[in-house]
């Protein structure tokens, strides 16, 4: 029995044979995992030493000139100025020139076709004064989000040669300087003989203003059914169409989704709410607002009110009725400068549940002083309500006529300024205020791509060459500048599904209803009306 043992735990030939092979198969794994990845990186280096291949930052440095993605070092230099006579003329491209800040291009591929071809055409059209540094971030913030054509009717700093030129040559622009010809034009026409907008006539600043814009809104109805757009809004340069709702951020998209029966859409306006006295540039500064009340819940709007209005007169400054966008229809006319109407029919009107107006209003100190010079009323309570229609703007005006500026200050910081950080932050909570910082960075990225400047540059540089160039040569010359606006799109702002939110409002009952003037929102006293 002892002789079995031996037997028994001796390995016999071919078990030995089967783990000496498994032995090497492994081996020969391991020296192979460890062998590959190395050829691939000795294949790879081989390459890039050739100059066969080339690294991102290789490639966008030598493109660019930029020694890391996104890091321009040509924005410095890039400004030119041109001299007449051996004298430096005015460089407005200072004013809207590039950021000085790190710029990362990845708004490089986007691509947005501004050409006429896109549906539906949308028009918009304004009454201004303003300068280049307010109006080119409008314009081309518009146009991002699908405006197609612009009806400018201008006057003061607007109507300046200088600033005429440039806006001249984008194309699709066109501008209507208020002169003698014009005037006798609208001297003319229907509407003085008509009795909805008559109780506006013959009375100064505020009251004339509404005239002359509803005037200009029935010649821009003309021109906009000449150059066939389906769509006409009215709004002031101090005012942006914010299309929440819509994946894209997209007006065109906003308005397409519509049925085809509606003939106006109002957008309710928010108001733009500034945390400091010393904003430049509001577009790009503020991003605070307060909602409109068509936005909120009743509950909400009536029960955070005092806190909401500061002490001022209304729960806004200025005006809480929206604007308005019209389908062009036969016979379409103007109804103030916040809706439009029909002479032959009442319109079939909706609301829009999350698309908006943003109003900067009162956003920067010298506002207050801009207004009163352009009134020449008396600062007395009496004859401010025969200047102005809403009650902040006749306090603001006689502050700004009677007060030094250290209390025009001290009053726009207490009425106007938002100073209190636990407010705001409750309010926010609350769904009174609210973030929106879209056209923020669409203003950003129009300004990092050198729209702007360049578009200036363009001008000044055509204009010093051959002082007696037409509007169309300006414009060939500026089409290399706008270019750089097919880089930003809106189409990477919103994150929604498509969803238009909408409702129907009720139809006026008379087809001849007087025009809305801009009016606040709903006060204290009108609680039971609307609960």
């Amino acid at each position: 029995m002892a002789g079995l043992y031996p037997s028994s735990i001796k390995p016999s030939p071919s078990s030995s044979s089967l783990s000496q092979s498994s032995h090497a198969f492994a081996s020969r794994i391991l020296l192979l995992l460890t062998l590959l990845p190395l050829s691939l990186a000795a294949f790879a280096f081989v390459l890039q030493w050739r100059g066969e291949n080339s690294d991102p930052i290789t490639r966008w440095s030598s493109i660019n000139g930029l020694e890391f993605p996104g890091m321009d070092i040509t924005t410095t230099t890039s400004k030119t100025t041109t001299t007449t006579g051996g004298h430096t003329s005015s460089n407005c491209a200072d004013i809207l020139g590039q950021s000085r800040s790190i710029s990362f291009p990845y708004f490089r591929d986007w691509k947005l076709k501004l050409d006429s071809d896109l549906n539906p055409k949308i028009c918009i059209t304004t009454s201004t004064s303003a300068g280049l540094e307010q109006i080119l971030p409008w314009i081309f913030y518009h146009k991002v989000i699908g405006v197609t054509n612009f009806f400018l009717f201008v006057e003061g700093k607007a109507a300046t040669p200088s600033v005429s030129r440039v806006l001249e040559s984008i194309p699709k622009v066109k501008l209507i300087h208020r002169t003698k010809e014009l005037e006798e034009q609208q001297a003319k026409s229907r509407i003085w003989n008509e009795t909805w907008l008559s109780s506006f006539f013959y009375k100064p600043c505020n009251y004339e203003l509404f005239v002359k814009q509803s005037l200009n809104m029935e010649m821009a109805i003309v021109m906009a059914r000449e150059a066939h757009m389906e769509w006409i809004i009215h709004l002031d340069t101090d005012e942006l169409i914010h299309p929440a709702g819509t994946r894209e951020y997209s007006l065109r998209q906003l308005l397409s989704d519509l049925p085809e029966n509606v003939d106006m859409v109002v957008f309710p306006n928010y108001e733009s709410c500034v945390e400091r006295d010393n904003i430049q540039e509001p577009f790009s500064e503020v991003s605070m607002f307060k909602k409109n009340y068509d936005h909120l819940m009743k509950e909400t709007y009536f029960g955070n009110y005092r806190e909401s209005t500061r002490g001022n007169p209304n729960y806004f400054l200025t005006y809480g009725n929206g604007k308005a966008g019209a389908r062009i229809r036969p016979h379409l006319r103007p109804n103030g400068a916040h809706r439009w109407h029909n002479y032959m029919k009442n319109p079939n009107e909706v609301k829009m549940d999350e698309a908006a107006v943003l109003h900067y209003t009162y956003t920067k100190f010298s506002d207050l002083t801009s207004r009163r010079d352009r009134c020449g009323c008396k600062p007395t309570k009496e004859e401010v309500k025969r200047c102005f229609m809403l009650e902040f703007d006749r306090d603001a005006f006689i502050i700004a006529s009677t007060a030094t500026e250290a209390e025009m200050l001290n009053w726009y910081r207490e009425h106007v300024v938002w100073t209190d950080k636990d407010l705001s932050k409750k309010l926010i909570k609350k769904g009174i205020l609210t973030r929106i910082h879209a056209p923020m960075v669409i203003m950003q990225a129009l300004k990092e791509a050198g729209v702007y400047s360049s578009l200036i540059e363009s001008v000044q540089t055509s204009i010093a060459k051959d002082p007696f160039l037409s509007a169309d040569e300006i414009i060939s010359n500026s089409s290399k500048a706008l270019e750089a606006a097919g880089a930003v799109s809106s189409r990477k702002i919103g994150n929604k599904e498509p969803r238009v939110g909408i409702r129907n409002v009720l139809q006026a009952s008379d087809i001849d209803l007087s025009a809305m003037p801009p009016l606040s929102p709903p006060v204290m006293d009108d609680i039971h009306r609307y609960t």
